[in-house]
Formats: C-alpha cells, sequence, structure tokens
C-alpha cells in the first residue's frame, strides 16, 4: 500500500440501511483491501448495563468518543489498531482484535461524525437518512429475525431512543458530503425504492445532468445554492441507469479494474435482489474512493476540494487499488446496531 488509506464513513440511526450500502462497496474493493470498522465497537456500556442506566447507545456519553477519534486517525495514517468488540447478538463485549490497515478503510455506525476530529479522518462522508416509518420498518424486521427481540419490544425502543436520534444522530447529517435517502416508490415494490440524494460542494461530484428528465425514465436533479438534489428513480428504465453507469465508469477510466455486475445487490431473506438506484448511489461513491486514490497516488492529500478528478492510468491506479474483479466474493457482513 502506497500512500494512506482512503477513508469512508457511513453514518446513520440503527437500521437505517448502513451495512446493505457499505457490503456491495466491499465486493468491488475486494475484502483482502478494505479495513472495516463498525463504531458501535466503542460503545462504554453493555446491553444490561444501559437499561440500567437508563441510557441509549445514540448518546455520546455511552461511547469512548475520544478512543474512537484516535483509532480513525490511526488508521488514516496506515497505522493498525486494536479495536474493542461489541457482540450484537447478546449485547456483551467480546475480547478486543487487531485490525490491520489496508488501502481503504469503511467505517460505519452511529457517531461517526460526532466531532471535529473525527470528521477529518473521513475522504467521504456519507450520511443515510431514510423516512423514519421506513426505517422503523426495517428495524423490526432486523431485530426481531437477527436480535431475538420482539416487534413490541423492538417499537418501544425505538421510541425511547427517539429523543437521542434527535439531538446526537440526524444532527450529522449537515457534515456529509452526500446524504441519501431510500424511500417507497409508487410501485411498492422493495426491489424498486427511489433514492434522494443531497450532494454538497467539497468533494467533485460527476455531472449528470445529461441524464436528468427525457422521455425514459430518467432521474431530477436541483440545484440549490452549493448543493445539488438528486432523485434517482426505482423503477429507472433500465437502459437509462445502463447510461448513467457507463458515463460515471467512463470517468473512471483509471480504475476500470473495478467494473462489477454486483453493484446494487442487497438480499431479503435468503432470496438475491437487485436495485438499479441502490447500484448507482454505490457507483457514485466508489467514483469518490476511487479518485481520492488516485490523487493520494499522484502526492495529493485526497479528492477534497479538487476541482476534477485526476488523471491517471489504470494500471497505476491497479496497483494501488488491487484487482479486485467482478467476481470477488462478499466480505464478511458488517454488523449494524
Amino acid at each position: 500500500m502506497r500512500g494512506r488509506p482512503i477513508v469512508l464513513g457511513v453514518v446513520g440511526d440503527s437500521a437505517s440501511g448502513k451495512t446493505t450500502i457499505t457490503r456491495g462497496l466491499v465486493r468491488v474493493l475486494g475484502e483482502d483491501q478494505v479495513t472495516h470498522v463498525c463504531t458501535d465497537d466503542y460503545h462504554r456500556y453493555d446491553r444490561k448495563q444501559r437499561a440500567e442506566m437508563s441510557i441509549t447507545p445514540l448518546d455520546p456519553g455511552c461511547n469512548y468518543v475520544d478512543i474512537m477519534g484516535q483509532d480513525l486517525h490511526h488508521l488514516r495514517s496506515g497505522e493498525g489498531i486494536l479495536k474493542p468488540v461489541y457482540q450484537h447478538a447478546d449485547g456483551t463485549f467480546g475480547p478486543p482484535v487487531y485490525v490491520k490497515p489496508h488501502g481503504f478503510a469503511i467505517v460505519e455506525g452511529l457517531l461517526g461524525y460526532h466531532t471535529p476530529e473525527m470528521r477529518d479522518c473521513y475522504d467521504v462522508r456519507v450520511f443515510l437518512a431514510p423516512p423514519e416509518d421506513l426505517r422503523r420498518r426495517w428495524k423490526v424486521q432486523r431485530d426481531c429475525s437477527r436480535r431475538g427481540y420482539t416487534t413490541d419490544e423492538v417499537l418501544a425502543e425505538l421510541d425511547r431512543r427517539e429523543p437521542d436520534s434527535a439531538a446526537f444522530i440526524r444532527p450529522q447529517k449537515r457534515h456529509a458530503d452526500m446524504v441519501v435517502s431510500f424511500m417507497p416508490s409508487d410501485s411498492g415494490d422493495p426491489d424498486m425504492l427511489d433514492a434522494e440524494l443531497t450532494l454538497r460542494e467539497g468533494l467533485p461530484h460527476p455531472d449528470l445532468s445529461a441524464f436528468v428528465g427525457d422521455e425514459a425514465r430518467g432521474i431530477t436533479m436541483v440545484e440549490r445554492a452549493a448543493e445539488r438534489h438528486i432523485c434517482i428513480p426505482g423503477d429507472i428504465d433500465r437502459d437509462r441507469a445502463a447510461e448513467v453507469e457507463e458515463a460515471i465508469w467512463e470517468k473512471l477510466h483509471f480504475a476500470t479494474h473495478l467494473r462489477s455486475q454486483r453493484l446494487g445487490e442487497f438480499t431479503i431473506g435468503i432470496d438475491l435482489h437487485r436495485s438499479e438506484s441502490l447500484a448507482l448511489v454505490q457507483l457514485l461513491i466508489l467514483y469518490h474512493l476511487a479518485t481520492a486514490r488516485a490523487a493520494i497516488s499522484l502526492g495529493g492529500d485526497g479528492a477534497r476540494l479538487v476541482a476534477s478528478p485526476p488523471q491517471q492510468s489504470a494500471e497505476a491506479v491497479g496497483a494501488e487499488t488491487g484487482q479486485a474483479g467482478s467476481d470477488r466474493q462478499a466480505a464478511a457482513t458488517p454488523v449494524e446496531s
């Protein structure tokens, strides 16, 4: 690994879709190229202690935020860390594990942008903000099927957490480069969620204006001050989606080895599904990761505030990122709080 790792942050409330977003990126980049860290591991109290103290894991006081920040700085510097382990299955702590640095680091969790020191560690900051009714439905489905809760227990916990969600989690949205909101489409098909994105200045986002509107079911875009608001419909025409993807890949000509047909995949139970809107969101994030990697390779400190992506050959960037082909198998599934 030459140069420091590229650090992606994916922050959002519990069951907002963090794992779904990151899983596809790890598949493409290659699990041997990615260090994955979940900031939920930095909880200060276990589940039993939190219940006794009437504190939620969303409260910064319930987390070792200072150690979290120190470890993020170590990861950005290409140094290994000894990471704590929180076990979601039973709400207890396991023995810490040594985490090796790789070319990319994906950091997901609840409080990743809580302090300026932590925010400065990221090359790309993504915040997930689905509508609350959808997030609650996702959390009930996940916690009842994987974590042994009843529906009533999950709903009661959601209500108990709401003040802390409003106070500590949702305000982090203002620090994101990309705010992503998946929401039900008119079709009601879970494979066809609309994706609403807010793209902020600070990163050189690709120009998608050529794909706005048209007769085919395409994207919509509104520019407000320093933000672009884009909607990718869940039922976007497949040919239209392919055109958008191709345009982004043309800008990533220096990273063609990352091309994969597995973007947009997700599971419901044991069934594999694909979403065109999810694939485009993941590709936009991948665009920024690859662009930052190329900037580092050219001696810079990332792509933030760069007017246009640096030009570099596929061979040069391939040496930096590793030849993660389209048949790369999925990494171990990250865990959400």
